[in-house]
């Protein structure tokens, strides 16, 4: 497979991946992500044939973030991090019957055994958490985050009722993280979404998300709103090690102690019986609180589970089933387009009401105008609705049988659905676009996308309170915020005195965001957080970032030719330069302080890579030290690289440095550089 794919391979999935661990707004179904994952996955394996991402039980606990393909990253700026005891990997899984008996043949070979005991429980559709437990007490419920550190969200899941704040069992260890999955359930998602349908705001897609929102909301209060539940049936980090023998031993101890645990547990002697097991949850499922996609199939034993060890990415000791996705029929009564902020033309099926997963589904993506006329979906057709991994539900086929003689081709609109500007569709590309600048839903769609958490993170100024203020003209662009009066937020609904004075003093708070947050806010196509800091931090002012060329953009570091097209274009937009003339003149910080800028610091020029485990501090606190000194921190090693910071667990970023001689500092001559 060609380098390029790869690059492709990798690019797309850093999207969904985005979408579905920190946005927790997944644009495909579990089956279609899953598949992506596992091409690239065998483009890595062709290329690394020796194993180098390859651990052995000795080395797991000196696993390095960025030895970690293609594992998720939940990990928002807003919360505190905390390193996990014991790394918290994600599971192989698979869907099909041959390939999970081929993983017990791989796992036999391995540990040399005729047969293997494995425990089988559900796989919840929920948000993973680590409970971390001192001297029985719940010190820190963690996030998976990126498998070495997750978020602290201890405030925001304290109200749930079933989860032990204090053990004081003289049985239960002095340290250990116990893990398990954070929920919602159904009746509560719909209880949720009832209220909202009430209030006319949107719906929310599944319980998954919702719960994955909450957990992470920066508000304790309003995550005390929603009802949240969690069941506990895995072990982390304890002391001492060998602790426990046998994972359905642990299920029973967990029990024991009082924390809550799924209602199927079942231990096999045999991987027949494990897959009698399986089919027996799948009928079983459909009866639980908690949405469930699949079975979790372990080795028994705890001391086995070491011998066979793990790769970089998932334990080699379990695998997970995944059920087949729920489909059903249901009438097709209209398609209707969505605009995006850069304008994209997104098709969306209506549908008459129909149960899928325990959830009620009314619409459905059709994702693109190509995707309709290959599938030939028409308006009035019964169509075959799927719920990809209990989440995206999507248009699978047209059960032509059933078609009315009267239906013809639906023909995509070629003017916009909310300005009737003409939509264009660029050579090479499968979405139509409508070229609108002042298009209102665009309008909307970038406050929304300036004003949201990872940008400019303005409170109170949420979707529809956007809608409102772009529906009745008081805000034409992202310049347009800074000029509000309260007399105008307080003509809006449900606005009173106190709350208009929050949102306008909220507005005012994001001037002095950082530089690299307003870049990140503008929306460039292709530019997000990381290249939003490097741009900042090259250019160090928006007028010097408004006059740089492509040659410029391209000799930084993780800049393609792609994004630096992006840039450049878009600062070519006279709507966007006068935009961002009228932010200077609001008083928004648009370049880096003086004192922050690097001119005279010691670290000005210099590239650093972190590889392995650092003790001092984490990742991000060493690499926040390195820009305060002027420094730059790379994800990859190149010949810029000026040094490499190696901890234990250093993998393939410490052989290239190496192979191109750039030298590599231990935790303590970069502390000593920093004191220095």
């Amino acid at each position: 497979m060609s380098k390029s794919r790869k690059d492709e391979l990798t690019a797309i999935l850093k999207v969904h991946d985005q979408a579905y661990y920190r946005d927790g707004k997944p644009t495909i179904g579990d089956r279609e992500y899953d598949r992506l994952k596992a091409e690239l996955e065998s483009i890595i394996s062709l290329e690394d044939p020796l194993g180098l991402f390859s651990l052995d039980e000795e080395s797991d606990s000196a696993i390095s973030e960025d030895d970690i393909p293609l594992v998720g990253d939940d990990r928002l700026e807003a919360f505190l991090s905390h390193r996990h005891l014991m790394p918290m990997l994600s599971l192989d899984n698979t869907y099909d019957r041959d390939e999970f008996f081929e993983f017990d043949q791989r796992l036999n070979r391995v540990l040399e055994a005729g047969s293997s005991a494995y425990v089988v429980e559900p796989k919840i559709d929920g948000v993973a958490v680590s409970l971390t437990y001192k001297n029985g007490i719940l010190t820190e419920a963690t996030t998976r985050g990126n498998g070495i550190e997750g978020d602290v969200i201890t405030q925001n899941i304290l109200h749930i009722p079933q989860l032990p704040k204090k053990i004081d069992d003289p049985s239960f260890p002095l340290l250990i993280e116990i893990r398990g999955e954070i929920f919602m359930s159904h009746s509560e998602f719909e209880r949720i979404n009832l209220e909202r349908l009430k209030e006319g705001l949107d719906l929310y897609a599944n319980p998954r998300n919702l719960t994955a929102g909450t957990v992470k909301l920066l508000d304790p209060k309003e995550a005390r709103q929603r009802q949240l539940e969690i069941v506990l049936y895995g072990l982390g980090g304890v002391e001492p090690l060998n602790r426990f023998a046998y994972q359905s031993e642990f299920h029973e101890l967990v029990k024991s102690w009082g924390f809550p645990t799924v209602e199927f547990i079942e231990k096999v002697s045999s991987v027949e019986a494990a897959w009698n097991a399986i089919l027996s949850l799948d009928k079983l499922r459909e009866s639980y609180s908690y949405p469930t996609d699949g079975a979790v199939v372990k080795l028994d034993s705890f001391a086995l589970q070491r011998e066979a060890g793990t790769t970089a990415k998932a334990p080699r000791w379990a695998i997970a089933y995944k059920f087949e996705s729920e489909r059903a029929d249901t009438l097709l009564n209209d398609i209707q387009l969505q605009v995006g902020r850069t304008g994209v033309i997104t098709p969306v099926a209506h549908l008459h009401p129909v149960q899928l997963a325990g959830t009620t589904v009314s619409r459905a993506s059709l994702h693109n105008s190509d995707e309709i006329q290959r599938k030939d979906i028409r308006i009035g057709d019964i169509v075959v609705v799927e719920k990809a991994g209990e989440i995206i539900p999507q248009v699978i086929e047209v059960v032509l049988s059933r078609r009315r003689e009267s239906s013809s081709p639906y023909l995509f609109p070629s003017h916009c659905p909310c300005c009737q500007t003409r939509l264009v569709r660029s050579e090479g590309e499968s979405a139509w676009r409508c070229t609108n600048y002042q298009c209102t839903d665009q309008v909307k769609g970038r406050l929304e996308y300036y004003a949201s958490r990872g940008c400019m993170n303005i409170d109170h100024l949420g979707e529809a309170v956007i809608s409102q203020l772009v529906g009745l003209g008081y805000v034409k662009d992202l310049s347009d915020l800074y000029s509000l009066d309260k007399n105008q937020v307080l003509n809006l609904d449900g606005f009173a005195e106190k709350s208009a004075i929050n949102l306008l003093s909220s507005v005012d708070s994001s001037k002095s965001q950082d530089f690299w947050r307003f870049i990140c806010g503008l929306g460039i196509k292709h530019v997000g957080v990381t290249a939003s800091k490097s741009l900042a931090r090259e250019f160090k002012s928006i007028d010097k970032l408004i006059e740089a060329k492509i040659e410029d953009l391209t000799e930084m570091d993780g800049v393609g030719e792609v994004m630096a097209q992006s840039v450049v274009g878009f600062f070519m937009s006279e709507n966007n330069l006068s935009m961002i003339k009228k932010l200077q003149g609001y008083g928004v910080n648009l370049a880096i302080p003086a004192e922050e800028s690097g001119q005279n610091l010691p670290f000005t020029g210099k590239t650093f890579v972190l590889t392995g485990t650092l003790t001092h501090f984490n990742r991000e606190d060493a690499g926040l030290k390195i820009e305060a000194k002027g420094g730059k921190v790379s994800s990859s090693v190149s010949k810029k690289t000026s040094y490499v910071v190696a901890g234990p667990g250093a993998g393939s970023k410490l052989t290239k440095a190496e192979k191109l001689e750039i030298p590599v500092l231990t935790e303590f001559e970069f502390l000593d550089m920093l004191n220095k």
